[in-house]
């Protein structure tokens, strides 16, 4: 398992403020899909959302607002579990 997120310096982590985030239109191609079964809540993809649209919910599972989701895919690429899959939109 990659845990290369443990040794990011602190600050360098995006800081989440919902209310400065751009709602996404209708043009994202890709979205990213969480299998929840799979999802371990360690928190990695909410780290790294430059949307900050991942949060998590009352099972601790992460969960997407697709309203600020632009389909980047990078919470994707960083789920240790493999637990989120990027879907065509």
């Amino acid at each position: 398992m990659n845990e290369a997120w443990k040794n990011i310096e602190e600050g360098a982590v995006i800081k989440h403020d919902i209310t400065k985030s751009p709602r996404t239109g209708d043009w994202r191609y890709m979205k990213p899909e969480i299998k929840k079964a799979e999802c371990i809540g360690c928190g990695q993809c909410f780290s790294v959302c430059p949307e900050a649209a991942i949060d998590f919910d009352a099972e601790k599972k992460a969960d997407i607002d697709y309203d600020f989701c632009k389909g980047c895919g990078v919470c994707a690429t960083v789920c240790p579990k493999k637990a989120i899959i990027m879907q065509k939109n």
